[in-house]
């Protein structure tokens, strides 16, 4: 009795941590469901060189397709954005702190200064003093008496390909008021490109300033942001994709039903959820793109169906490489470790994906990202290695079983599976190296193969599974029978006198070592 409730906490302690991580997750997560619309609480502005900004956001945006002004049909006066690629401060309020906002008389005017600058990362050289030969970001009283700047003022140098870009906006506290509100304005996006936009002030008084409002940014075909605008269209393909396997799976399910064995409901399965998967990350994108927002349910929906998929796709790798169903009839004592594997890493990817899909576009902090993205490389990194050792142990028994038509299957899946890893490291590879050089997303129109590359991998390997595990006239290809007489009339091997009855004692044999194996483990 003791034993058992030290076994219990054993196992509720190792399950504790990934619960937490979870619960942290979501915690992050409800606290802010926003995307295209950038959201500010009252937050602060931080000090660099001489000047103090807010990161206000930064999204690719794609040019403009309409540039002369329209206007909707039910109001003459109501601008319509449809086509257009905007930035919109919809409104945006600075708060300063009392103290400053009381050494000021009621009466005067422009006591404090707040530029909302937005520019294109190709232009972020124009910003501060490089091109004066100053390591200052704000215009001093020497650089203005120069006629460089005015002073108190951030420094831009305009580009002159793009005239009026960086574009900076002012706003102006007034007397000895607290706040400051800017104009609700709209700036259109005429040249496509990643675009940041920053809030910044260069007056010392200012400093303790807090920030609140919102800002809204679309591109022509939606609110959808730019680098994850192609993956509405990937997500509507793999859905098409996943329908065309689930019929072709199903029609041979039907055609074979006689003899299906357990690991054929397992491949229907995954297909049902990659299907659903996919459809609803398609319709999730498409109501994104619609509305600016990211619908909770929707969104939870969609990477709840993902994380149930890759555990299973998982799961499935393990117990067809463990040889259940082909090698043994049962997982024995491995059972209860192949579900608590699962389990645990059902709860770290389900907390990822929350964090990842369910906060503004650029506020995944990198420190999060870490904290959540090792025990999900960790858990990875098990499956793999528990895979190989499983593969190995199974082509060993099939070997010394001399069972030739499981041995070339298996070596077939064992192929497929080597090649898979080989394409995920090299591909993980080329992920670093892209992180790593492009730290601005300057590339950002081709960010979305890299999430792309996963979920293709990932149909390509359930594909070959289907296709090695195809229901069939002949399930005693794969299934696992309970006398081996029928293995060898299938391999055509000839064992006649002595010769033919110590093999079939040595195949009894290694039956039965396999079952008290099972039992062991």
């Amino acid at each position: 009795m003791l034993q058992d409730m030290k076994q219990r906490q054993f196992r509720w302690g190792r399950i504790k941590i990934p619960m937490f991580v979870v619960c942290f997750g979501l915690f992050l997560c409800f606290s802010n469901v926003n995307a295209s619309i950038h959201e500010y609480r009252m937050e602060a502005f931080s000090p660099k060189s001489d000047a103090f900004f807010f990161h206000g956001g930064s999204e690719g945006l794609y040019a403009s397709k309409l540039h002369e002004p329209t206007t909707d049909a039910s109001s003459e006066t109501k601008p319509s954005f449809k086509g257009k690629s905007i930035i919109s401060f919809d409104p945006v309020t600075f708060v300063r702190p009392k103290e400053t906002a009381k050494s000021h008389h009621q009466m005067q005017q422009n006591t404090g200064l707040v530029e909302a600058i937005i520019l294109e990362v190709k232009d972020r050289a124009r910003i501060g003093g490089s091109s004066l030969k100053s390591d200052a970001i704000c215009c001093d009283k020497q650089l203005a008496d120069q006629g460089s700047c005015n002073q108190g003022e951030v420094i831009i140098q305009h580009n002159p390909n793009n005239l009026g870009w960086p574009k900076r906006i002012k706003t102006f506290f007034q007397g000895d008021n607290e706040e400051a509100k800017m104009d609700v304005e709209t700036v259109e996006i005429n040249s496509t490109g990643m675009y940041y936009l920053y809030f910044m002030f260069c007056d010392p008084q200012l400093k303790g300033t807090l920030i609140k409002g919102r800002t809204v940014w679309k591109n022509p075909n939606g609110y959808l942001p730019g680098k994850m605008a192609p993956l509405m269209t990937f997500y509507g393909l793999m859905s098409l994709a996943y329908l065309v396997l689930g019929l072709a799976w199903f029609l041979r399910f039907v055609q074979f039903w006689k003899d299906i064995i357990h690991l054929h409901y397992h491949i229907t399965l995954v297909i049902a959820l990659g299907m659903c998967e996919m459809a609803v990350w398609y319709f999730e994108y498409s109501n994104f793109n619609s509305t600016g927002t990211r619908p909770m349910g929707i969104t939870l929906w969609a990477v709840t169906f993902g994380s149930v998929k890759k555990t299973l796709s998982r799961l499935l790798l393990l117990v067809v490489s463990m040889g259940f169903g082909v090698v043994r009839p049962t997982l024995g004592g491995l059972t209860s470790k192949v579900v608590l594997l699962g389990l645990i890493y059902f709860i770290v990817t389900e907390a990822l994906e929350l964090v990842e899909h369910l906060g503004n576009i650029n506020d995944f902090s990198g420190k999060a990202k870490l904290v959540l993205v090792l025990p999900v490389a960790f858990l990875d990194a098990c499956f793999i290695l528990w895979i190989f050792s499983s593969l190995s142990k199974t082509l060993e028994k099939l070997q010394m079983r001399r069972n030739l038509a499981k041995l070339e299957l298996y070596r077939k899946f064992t192929n497929a599976l080597a090649v898979s890893v080989l394409l995920s490291i090299a591909w993980i590879g080329f992920e670093l190296y892209f992180n790593a050089t492009d730290p601005l997303s300057e590339f950002w129109q081709i960010a979305w193969i890299i999430p792309a590359f996963w979920n293709m991998l990932a149909y390509c390997l359930l594909v070959v599974i289907c296709v090695l595990w195809a229901p069939s006239c002949n399930p005693t290809r794969y299934a696992y029978m309970e006398g081996m007489g029928e293995d060898s009339d299938e391999e055509g091997i000839a064992l006649t006198g002595n010769s033919g009855d110590m093999a079939m004692k040595l195949e009894r044999q290694a039956i039965g070592d396999d079952l008290e194996e099972d039992k062991r483990e």
